[in-house]
């Protein structure tokens, strides 16, 4: 099991409408190919950054399911025309859990 974290930074008075149309649009699309562990927006430090983590089982898996994404209609009529102007920078991290981590 890994995870992978990704970190957008927002336009400046973004977040919220970001934030609203990923959960009305984008958030129904996504859950198809992956399972959202958690999902975050920054009010101190570096503003105008969400941060959220999505699980999957390997790798290959990923690959996949992202590959299936992007060929999804719905993600790329109805969510990212909206979303991605809105974007300034993407970061991704794929991280998998120590023995001792409560989430595995």
């Amino acid at each position: 099991m890994f995870y992978e974290m990704r970190t957008y930074t927002i336009k400046v008075g973004k977040v919220h409408e970001y934030q609203n149309h990923f959960e009305k649009v984008g958030l129904p699309i996504i859950s198809k190919y992956t399972t959202l562990v958690g999902w975050w927006y920054t009010d101190i430090g570096e503003l105008n950054q969400i941060v959220h983590i999505w699980k999957y089982d390997s790798l290959d898996q990923r690959a996949e399911n992202r590959k299936a994404l992007y060929q999804d209609v719905d993600w790329l009529e109805k969510f990212v025309p909206v979303a991605f102007p809105m974007l300034e920078k993407q970061e991704s991290k794929l991280m998998y859990a120590a023995n001792f981590s409560p989430i595995k």
